[in-house]
């Protein structure tokens, strides 16, 4: 039986805290461009909203190509 780790749990947490904080700061940033800018990485405005309106802990996974 494994043995439970105080130590590992808080390494977690915090890891997964900080991937929050990452995405609602990513997103913040995402409503703040303007029409130009979304276009240059290729989305629009629609799309931007839909992605920078999600909470914090939703997240798509990265395609690793």
């Amino acid at each position: 039986m494994p043995r439970f780790s105080l130590t590992q749990l808080r390494y977690q947490l915090r890891s997964q805290l900080r991937q929050y904080r990452h995405y609602r700061r990513s997103r913040r940033q995402l409503l703040a461009l303007d029409d130009r800018l979304l276009e240059d990485i290729g989305i629009n405005r629609a799309e931007a909203l839909k992605e920078g309106h999600k909470v914090f802990w939703q997240h798509a996974p990265l395609n690793k190509d």
